[in-house]
């Protein structure tokens, strides 16, 4: 019998990651938390049960997933995972059957790889984090905890990233640069060397 899983977050990320699940086929989905109006909709074809208020009693049941995106600031999906943690919660690592993600590589509690991503041979990914969409993390790279990879985004090979930072969809890394925590690098941007922690690169020139 497959064991189930709670969906932390009902909004659009949380419908990739439900398509994700499905495939996979590991767990069947018990339902998903999200804000008190939204109690009693649907997501795809998953109805929204109940808000985080409800984990304390839910958690020990069910294993846990934070299905909220991340953009702008990690900050939500962290203040989830803490609230999971927090509540001794079960928390997969979730790999769609459609991704390759190497057997010499290691993936986090509570991540997920989502279609057609490649994680390859000595890569690390944390906790937490989202490897998206047709996104390549190569050979000994390592991605910290609570960072969104987006769709077709290029991490080469040996490449550091910090806590908490996203690589927006479709950038490229030089391969062994480091980018230090919480760092925020726009779409389609071609990031050549080390970036202190912080750092926001938009590819916009302003000035």
């Amino acid at each position: 019998m497959k064991e189930s899983i709670l969906l932390i977050g009902g909004g659009g990320h949380c419908k990739s990651c439900i398509d994700v699940i499905e495939q996979e086929g590991r767990f069947t989905i018990a339902g998903i938390l999200d804000q008190p109006p939204r109690v009693g909709e649907k997501v795809l074809s998953y109805p929204i049960i109940a808000t985080d208020e409800a984990l304390p009693s839910l958690a020990p049941a069910h294993w846990c997933l934070v299905t909220i995106g991340q953009i702008q600031s990690c900050a939500t999906r962290l203040k989830l995972y803490d609230l999971l943690r927090q509540h001794h919660a079960r928390l997969p690592a979730i790999v769609s059957p459609h991704a390759y993600v190497s057997p010499h590589a290691t993936i986090g509690a509570g991540t997920i790889v989502m279609h057609g991503a490649i994680v390859n041979a000595g890569a690390q990914i944390g906790r937490n984090c989202i490897i998206n969409t047709q996104s390549l993390v190569e050979h000994d790279a390592v991605v910290g905890d609570h960072c969104h990879i987006a769709t077709a985004s290029v991490i080469n090979g040996g490449v550091r990233i910090g806590e908490r930072s996203f690589i927006g969809s479709r950038a490229v890394t030089r391969e062994y640069i480091a980018i230090g925590a919480d760092c925020f690098i726009g779409s389609g941007v071609r990031v050549l060397g080390d970036l202190a922690p912080g750092s926001r690169d938009t590819g916009q020139k302003t000035g």
